[in-house]
Formats: structure tokens, sequence, C-alpha cells
């Protein structure tokens, strides 16, 4: 393969600053240590500093630059210190991945509590929101040609069973990608969300250690299996890098054929 494809050269985050929300494990894991490989100084966010220290040094391990600082962006206090720090420390931000998500209840609409639609719909929806606009705040300030990109879920488009609220936020996370994406489009940042189907996380492992479960899903899904949180890194990579210049308020469906 040619090193200097221009390709290769469009995937190349080498000088750019990434942050990564839910940056801990499963799908925001890969996602930060894949921009990390290509070059990117990943900026590790989550709630708990721990599980954001064991990913900052794999990474480091693996010749990457990380930092891990600890936000619950469901809180605003949080997310305003959170991109005052970056801001401090970084002056800079190119890349902004949303990946933190909550899913307290699992059951029938009719039985889901006003606390849970409260801290459902602070992380999945009002966190991305803010931490967008913080983090566009940064990028026009420095004419950073920034990309922001959500994960959003396929239950977004077709709500999943007993996963109402959660879908209805994943609605929403597509609806607030193609709004940010219009306004932002003439300041040069792009902004595009994942949408994953059933991938094998801790997140998901109500589901995907749940045989009886598993066995309603996969004859669902054309390829016959679940996801692994690495094949969703690969589509926020394009996503966030210049291989995407002229894509902005797309949706990209990784789900193995759920929705075909």
């Amino acid at each position: 393969m040619n090193k200097n494809s221009t390709f290769l050269k469009q995937i190349d985050f080498t000088g750019k600053t990434a942050v990564v929300t839910g940056g801990s494990r499963g799908i925001g894991e890969s996602i930060a240590r894949s921009l990390a490989s290509l070059g990117a100084e990943v900026i590790l966010v989550s709630r708990k500093i721990e599980g954001l220290k064991a990913v900052e040094d794999k990474i480091k391990a693996e010749g990457g630059k990380a930092a891990s600082i600890p936000c619950n962006t469901g809180n605003m206090d949080e997310i305003e210190k959170l991109f005052t720090e970056i801001k401090k420390r970084y002056d800079k931000i190119d890349v902004l991945v949303n990946n933190s998500a909550t899913n307290p209840f699992f059951g029938n609409n009719i039985d889901a509590t006003e606390s849970a639609w409260e801290k459902t719909f602070s992380v999945n929806l009002k966190g991305y929101f803010f931490t967008t606009q913080y983090a566009a705040r940064i990028m026009k300030e420095k004419g950073v040609a920034g990309s922001i990109v959500n994960i959003g879920s396929v239950n977004g488009i077709k709500p999943a069973p007993l996963q109402g609220m959660y879908s209805i936020t994943k609605a929403g996370v597509i609806s607030m990608t193609q709004s940010w994406a219009k306004e932002l489009a003439p300041l040069k940042i792009r902004v595009n969300a994942v949408l994953p189907g059933m991938t094998d996380t801790k997140f998901s492992s109500v589901m995907t250690q749940n045989e009886a479960i598993l066995k309603l899903i996969l004859p669902s899904i054309p390829m016959g299996r679940i996801a692994q949180p690495d094949e969703m890194a690969g589509a926020v990579v394009y996503l966030a890098s210049d291989a995407s210049s002229y894509t902005t308020g797309t949706c990209l469906i990784v789900d193995g054929g759920m929705l075909a």
C-alpha cells in the first residue's frame, strides 16, 4: 500500500485533538483507541476516573497520546468545567465524539418513572446538545474545521420493545444531528451520527447475555450476529476524518442489515 496515498492522508489525525465522551469502555473505548492509533491526542471523558485511566494506559502502551477528564455529561456545571479545562490545556478541539449514554429503565413505557425519564434525557439528549454547543464555540473561536460525531442507535429509527425512553432519546439525536449540521456548516464544522445496531458491550449486556432475547433478535439481523465495538469505530473514524469532508447531517447505520 502506498503510504503517501490521498486516502491515508485524509484519515491522519496527527496534531488533532479529539474528545470522546463515554470513553471508558465499549464503543467509546474502541473509538478512542482507533483515533489515537491514527495520531490524535485523545481526551477521554466519563463519570469515573478509574475506567478512563485504564483506557488511557492502553492507548499510551500502544504508542498513542491520551488524557482523562472525569465528567458527568448529564450535568451542566460539569460540562462547563470540562470544556474550560480542555480549552486551558489544549486550546482547541478538532473532533468531538458524543458517545455517553444511559438506559436505566428496561420495561414498558406505561411503567416508566419520571426519575428514569430525567436521567435518560439528561445524558442521552441534553448532554449531547450542550457538549456540542461548547465544542462548537471553541471550534468557531479557533477557526477549526471540526467534526462532531454523535453515537445514536437504530432504535432512533425503529423503537425497540422495552426500550421506549431510550429509543425516544435516540430519535432526538438524529434530529439534533441534522439541526446542528445545518447551523454549523457555514463555519466548516460538520456534524454526523453513527447508528449502531445490537453491539456486544456491557451497556447492552441485559440483552446480549440473555439467550431468550438473543433468539428473538438474531433472526432480524441478516448477518446473523451482533456487532463488536471495534466495528463501530471505523464508521466514526470516517465521519471524523477529512475523508468525509463533504458529508454533514448524515446518520450512518451500522446494523448488520437489520433495517434493510
